[in-house]
């Protein structure tokens, strides 16, 4: 367990229902509050995800139902959302459109949606348990008044996917399975997270490869995409988009420990389509 006091702070807020920092301002609780605050504890110790217990997890500005069947946001892709909103500062038109790829609880997709209730937001999953997640907290965000999503259950390797976006993305966004198989896995994430979240074949690359070609006709020209990776094959996930005449502007990005995380790029037109357009 990496971190076990935070856990144990972040579970006694939970009880109590207050922020982690405002935890000395608690006056004297009674026993049942201690021995509830007990029993979360022996589960945290037993290595469910502390996620899981309080059934939250933050993104952005948002916070997210999670619980067994998906994928549990972490706060290294806060990074990438920070990179997305950054871009979509810059996009011109009346309402950008926004493509979130394996989006698991819809973390990425309704943390944008919220940022920028301006925008159009798609989000594909192809898990039927993760979208249910996804589903819950879509409908709860658009309750509180949020600009509501379109979900797609989906396969983001399939070339037939979404036919009706192609050319018309402004940002592409995408936290795919990419773990190597093989790979040693904490326990929380090992037993807890679903295995077609993780996993990408045998170099991790098995769902980016294929996914690539798709964010290449769903963007427009001038669009940005960014794809999350294991911190062992951005170097390949980086060349992958430099190899190809569609994409520009290739930069990889670290998360908060330093290590290699995202990659970003952006469509260019190639020598056909630039001659198209004249």
């Amino acid at each position: 367990m990496h971190s076990p006091r935070i856990d144990a702070e972040l579970l006694a807020a939970h009880v109590v229902g207050v922020e982690r920092g405002r935890l000395g301002l608690v006056p004297l609780v009674d026993a049942e509050v201690i021995e509830e605050y007990r029993a979360l504890v022996a589960r945290r110790a037993e290595r469910i995800p502390l996620q899981h217990i309080t059934g939250v997890a933050s993104m952005g500005e948002i916070d997210l139902q999670v619980g067994p069947g998906v994928f549990v946001p972490r706060p290294e892709t806060e990074l990438l959302l920070a990179w997305a909103l950054a871009v979509l500062e810059g996009t011109a038109g009346e309402r950008p459109v926004v493509l979130d790829l394996c989006t698991g609880s819809g973390a990425l997709a309704l943390a944008l949606a919220h940022a920028r209730p301006d925008a159009v937001v798609h989000a594909v999953e192809l898990d039927p348990g993760a979208l249910a997640w996804a589903r819950r907290n879509a409908d709860t965000r658009a309750r509180d008044g949020d600009t509501p999503i379109t979900l797609h259950q989906g396969d983001v390797t399939d070339r037939g996917l979404l036919t009706e976006l192609e050319g018309r993305v402004d940002v592409v966004v995408s936290n795919p399975p990419y773990i190597p198989s093989g790979a040693q896995l904490d326990v929380e994430v090992a037993e807890h997270d679903p295995a077609l979240a993780l996993f990408g074949g045998p170099d991790g690359l098995s769902v980016i490869t294929p996914m690539v070609a798709n964010i290449a006709r769903w963007l427009r020209i001038g669009g940005a995409l960014a794809i999350e990776h294991d911190d062992t094959n951005g170097a390949q996930v980086a060349a992958m988009l430099a190899e190809r005449r569609v994409f520009g502007d290739v930069a990889e990005h670290s998360d908060l420990a330093g290590k290699p995380r995202f990659v970003v790029a952006r469509r260019v037109a190639t020598e056909t389509e630039a001659a198209r357009a004249r």
